[in-house]
C-alpha cells in the first residue's frame, strides 16, 4: 500500500468514526438513560430498606443527620453531621446577602425570575437612587444554592449509611467503628474517598457550576444593552444565529470555516514539519545533533508570549524583515504582515508560518524519541530484501511514526481549534473586514479569540455564551470520536 493510500485510509477512518459516533449516539444515550434510571431505582430501594430495617437511630437519621451515630455512641461523628445540618438549615433560613442578593432559600425563586426591580431614581427625589436586582448575581447564587442542595443530600445520604453500617456491625456482634478507626480507614482502604472528595467539590465549584452558568447565560438576553439592567430568559440569541438577524452572529459561519481551516493546516504543517526536522537531525551525516535539538527547543523553553511578541515586532513596519525586503528591492515600502495587512490572506499566511516556528519543536521531540526506538531488525530485514532508503521510509519509518503519534495528532487538532495565544498576540484577530466592524470579528479571528473579544472587551455575553457552547460541542464531539476509535476504548476490559 502506497503512502498516499495510507493517508487516504487514515482520513477515511476518521470519517467512518464520525459516522459511527452519530449512528451509535442515540443508542448510547438510551443505554446511559437506562443506567441512570436503574441507579435512581437502586438508590430509592436501598433508602427504603435502610429506613425499614434500620434501628430507631437510623430512622431518626432520616430527619436529623447524626442521630443514628449518637444512638450508637459515635458522638464525634454525630456532632459533625449535626453541625453540618444546622449550618445548612441556618443558611437557608437566614439567607445571607452579597451586594443585596441573597444566597439560600430566596435564591431559588430569583433563579427563575432573574429579578423584578429595575432600579433607577426616585421620581419624587431624583437624588435618591432606588434599589435594583442584580440579575447576574441572582443567576450565579441560584446555581450555587442548587449546588449546595446537591452536596447536602449527598451528606444526608452519607449520614444514613453511616448509621445503618453501625446497625449491621452491632447485629454481627461487632462494635461500631470509632472516629479514630474511620480516620485510619481513610488513610488505608478508603484512601480514594479522602483524595477524590476535595477534587469532586473543587470540580463542582470551579468547573461544573461555571460551565452551567455560562450555558444558562446563552438562554438570556444579557448583552451590551442589558449589562446594567435586568435580564430575562430569552431564546433570541439562538434564533438570530439561524435566521441571520444578528449582525454579530451572522459572522459565525465564516469564523467557524476559518477555524477549521486553521486547525487542519496548523496541525498537519506542524506534524509533518516536525517529522521532517527530526529525520534530518537524526541522519548519520548530521553532526552536533544535541546542539541542533537544543536550538529548536529554545522556542519551548521561552514563554510562548515572549516569542510571539518578538516575532510581531520583527514583522512590524520598520522592523528587520521590512528593512531587509526594502533594501533587497523586493518591496518598495514597508508593508503590514499582521493586524493591519491590506489583504486578509497575508495575515492568515503569516500566522500559519509563525505557528510552524512555535509548534514544530514539539513534534520534533516526540518523533526523535520514536525514531530512536524503532527496532533495527526491521531495517536489517528490509536491507536484506533489497529495499532502498525511500522504500524503508515509506513502509517502516513513516507508518511506525503515524501509528504511535495518531492520538497526539488528533488531540493537537482539537487544541488548535482553541489556539488563543498565537492569534490574539500576533494580530488581535485583525485585519478588520469592511462592513463587519459591528461583529467585533477580524479576518484571523478563531472562535476562541472572537469569544474573548465579545465577552471581555465588548460585553456581548449572550452571543459569547452561544459561541462557547458550540465550540464546546465541536471539541467534545471530536474528543469522543477520538476516544471511541482508540484501543483504550475498544480494549477497556483487557486489564480487568
Amino acid at each position: 500500500m502506497s503512502f498516499s493510500q495510507k493517508i487516504a485510509r487514515f482520513f477515511t477512518s476518521i470519517g467512518v468514526g464520525i459516522k459511527d459516533f452519530f449512528v451509535s449516539l442515540p443508542i448510547d444515550i438510551a443505554k446511559g438513560f437506562l443506567k441512570c434510571v436503574k441507579a435512581i431505582g437502586r438508590f430509592f430501594i436501598n433508602f427504603h430498606k435502610r429506613f425499614v430495617d434500620g434501628s430507631i437511630g437510623t430512622k431518626l437519621s432520616h430527619f436529623f443527620i447524626g442521630a443514628g451515630n449518637f444512638y450508637h455512641k459515635q458522638y464525634v461523628k454525630g456532632a459533625i453531621y449535626l453541625l453540618l445540618q444546622i449550618g445548612f438549615i441556618a443558611l437557608f433560613i437566614l439567607n445571607p446577602q452579597v451586594n443585596g442578593t441573597p444566597i439560600g432559600f430566596k435564591a431559588l425563586p430569583n433563579l427563575i425570575t432573574l429579578g423584578t426591580h429595575q432600579g433607577g431614581f426616585d421620581p419624587e427625589n431624583p437624588f435618591i437612587s432606588l434599589p435594583y436586582d442584580n440579575s447576574i448575581l441572582m443567576l450565579l447564587f441560584g446555581l450555587a444554592t442548587v449546588g449546595l442542595i446537591i452536596v447536602y443530600f449527598i451528606l444526608f445520604n452519607s449520614g444514613i449509611k453511616s448509621s445503618y453500617k453501625a446497625d449491621l456491625d452491632v447485629r454481627e456482634g461487632k462494635k461500631p467503628t470509632t472516629i479514630k478507626e474511620d480516620f485510619n480507614s481513610l488513610l488505608d482502604e478508603r484512601f480514594h474517598i479522602l483524595m477524590l472528595t476535595p477534587t469532586c467539590l473543587a470540580a463542582l465549584a470551579f468547573t461544573i457550576l461555571p460551565t452551567l452558568f455560562t450555558t444558562l447565560m446563552a438562554f438570556t438576553n444579557y448583552d451590551f444593552d442589558h449589562r446594567s439592567s435586568l435580564i430575562d430568559w430569552s431564546m433570541s440569541g439562538w434564533a438570530s444565529l439561524f435566521d441571520g438577524s444578528s449582525v454579530i452572529l451572522s459572522r459565525f459561519p465564516n469564523i467557524l470555516g476559518w477555524t477549521v481551516i486553521w486547525a487542519v493546516i496548523a496541525t498537519f504543517s506542524n506534524y509533518f514539519g516536525g517529522i521532517l526536522l527530526a529525520l534530518l537531525i537524526n541522519k548519520k551525516e548530521i553532526k552536533l545533533k544535541k546542539l541542533w535539538r537544543t536550538i529548536f527547543i529554545f522556542t519551548i523553553a521561552l514563554p510562548q508570549f515572549v516569542s510571539l511578541l518578538a516575532v510581531r515586532n520583527i514583522l512590524a513596519p520598520y522592523g528587520p524583515i521590512n528593512t531587509m525586503l526594502v533594501k533587497a528591492g523586493i518591496i518598495e515600502k514597508d508593508m503590514e504582515f499582521l493586524s493591519l495587512a491590506t489583504n486578509p490572506n497575508t495575515a492568515r499566511v503569516a500566522v500559519l508560518i509563525i505557528n510552524l516556528w512555535v509548534g514544530v519543536p514539539y513534534t520534533m521531540l516526540q518523533t526523535s524519541g520514536i525514531l530512536m526506538n524503532i527496532p533495527t531488525d526491521l531495517y536489517e530485514a528490509a536491507t536484506i530484501d533489497g529495499a532502498n532508503k525511500n522504500q524503508m521510509f515509506r513502509n517502516i519509518t513513516l507508518p511506525y511514526i503515524i501509528f504511535v503519534t495518531t492520538p497526539y495528532l488528533i488531540s493537537s487538532f482539537i487544541g488548535n481549534i482553541n489556539s488563543f495565544n498565537i492569534i490574539y498576540l500576533l494580530t488581535g484577530g485583525g485585519p478588520s473586514i469592511p462592513g463587519y466592524e459591528a461583529s467585533q470579528s477580524g479576518a484571523t479571528d478563531l472562535l476562541v479569540t472572537w469569544l474573548y473579544k465579545l465577552t471581555i472587551e465588548k460585553y456581548e455575553y449572550n452571543a459569547g455564551a452561544i459561541i462557547g457552547i458550540i465550540t464546546f460541542l465541536i471539541t467534545s464531539t471530536l474528543t469522543l470520536i477520538t476516544y471511541r476509535r482508540s484501543k483504550a476504548y475498544k480494549e477497556e476490559d483487557t486489564f480487568q
